[in-house]
């Protein structure tokens, strides 16, 4: 009887656990990405009265006889499957749909979180709003390129420098559009202007004159050539190139008014200026047709950009941070590391949301988001719990009558007892 008494209280233990598992899961439902747990119990050793026996000639084989001694804890797991998405519509709140956890840290050890609830502090580093861990990842250098198998290290934080972060772009590049009259004589000219940007971001403004129509056209023409123009570039009054110069050519058009040299271009270097040094440009003419009327060229686009600062920033689903400026120029700012462990489930929780590894849960593998089965960012989202309230519910109810029923055998027990000590009055 004492055993069946010891076996009582052993599984009222394990019922209590298993209540204070359930009870704390209720309690996370509304907690952003928390992830529920589960207790699995076990029996305990079992008292061998007799072992089993093997067959004999005469007679068969006999079975053991054991007594369990009650049950325990086998263990808790942890639910880590995917929690719903809300809608928040903060870019700094993130949420990854797919395997994977924020990589943060306090610069003397890095933890792990799936709670993507991120915002700016006041030195422009993105952290948890409730904790200030920062989140980790890569920065980029000044081109806006990233190396993504440089180590992540505590001091890896992200910055966003809101207001404070100036950005120009050299003008590398101007495309013209347009048309130049196939009824123009040698003497007619077009002249058009165009605005670029040296690399500190001041502006010149170039003009680029079509003249010396040639009908046919100067040679030796390509094949299929009917007409050419010559052109030259000048800032003010100063020459910075022609059709002549280097491998520049004349523009060659054939019957159809379409150019046939080809993706025509021109070289053209604009002069030094006050603290600035010379930078070399490409004219783009390939958009340039001859049809019989007036003309009308008109650079078309070119991607210099004056200074601007940053003024906001977008994240991707990859997790590359992307920079707006108020210049129009966007350029990557950064990207969001992310860890994926052989075995989450092996995770030890910090609270606050945080995890850390363990010796189970094998060595995390730090990577780019949507790279190597690792999940994608979704901005402007936060996970939710995945605490199911109904099997929550009905698990407190099994986890009640479990406890009741080991009660009464503690109480019938106790009853046997009693009247195994009236025995003697």
């Amino acid at each position: 009887m004492i055993q069946a008494l010891l076996a009582g209280v052993a599984s009222i233990k394990a019922q209590q656990t298993r209540m204070n598992v359930i009870g704390n899961n209720l309690a996370n439902v509304n907690t952003t990405a928390f992830k529920g747990s589960r207790v699995t119990f076990q029996d305990m050793l079992a008292q061998t009265i007799r072992g089993a026996t093997r067959p004999g000639a005469n007679s068969g084989g006999t079975n053991p006889v054991q007594y369990g001694l009650g049950v325990l804890v086998g263990g808790t797991d942890t639910n880590n499957e995917q929690g719903s998405l809300n809608a928040t519509n903060r870019p700094t709140d993130m949420a990854i749909q797919g395997n994977g956890y924020f990589m943060v840290s306090n610069t003397s050890r890095v933890a792990f979180t799936r709670d993507g609830a991120f915002d700016l502090d006041a030195a422009g580093q993105l952290v948890q709003r409730s904790t200030g861990e920062r989140l980790l990842g890569w920065t980029a250098d000044a081109f806006g390129a990233i190396n993504t198998s440089s180590p992540v290290s505590p001091t890896s934080s992200l910055t966003i420098p809101l207001g404070s972060l100036n950005a120009v772009q050299v003008t590398s590049r101007v495309n013209m559009a347009g048309n130049l009259d196939g009824n123009a004589a040698p003497t007619d000219e077009w002249t058009t202007t165009a605005r670029v940007y040296d690399t500190l971001g001041g502006p010149h403004d170039l003009t680029i004159r079509f003249y010396n129509r040639q009908d046919p056209p100067v040679g030796p023409p390509p094949p299929g050539a009917v007409s050419s123009w010559q052109w030259e570039a000048f800032e003010g009054t100063t020459p910075i190139g022609d059709w002549a110069s280097g491998a520049n050519q004349a523009l060659y058009f054939d019957a159809n008014g379409a150019i046939v040299n080809g993706s025509v271009f021109g070289d053209i270097t604009v002069p030094a200026s006050t603290g600035s040094p010379a930078f070399p440009i490409q004219l783009g003419f390939d958009k340039i047709g001859q049809l019989k009327t007036d003309s009308q060229v008109q650079a078309s686009d070119q991607n210099g950009f004056p200074p601007g600062s940053l003024n906001g920033f977008s994240i991707g689903v990859d997790g590359m941070i992307t920079g707006l400026f108020t210049n129009g120029l966007t350029r990557t700012l950064g990207q969001i590391a992310m860890a994926i462990f052989p075995n989450p489930g092996g995770l030890e929780r910090m609270g606050n949301n945080l995890w850390r590894n363990t010796d189970n849960s094998g060595v995390s593998v730090i990577g780019a988001p949507k790279t190597g089965g690792r999940g994608g960012i979704n901005s402007g989202f936060l996970e939710q719990s995945n605490v199911d309230i109904g099997a929550e519910f009905t698990d407190l109810i099994v986890t009640q009558r479990g406890f009741q029923a080991n009660t009464r055998v503690v109480t019938t027990v106790d009853e046997m007892l009693q009247e195994l000590l009236n025995m003697k009055r």
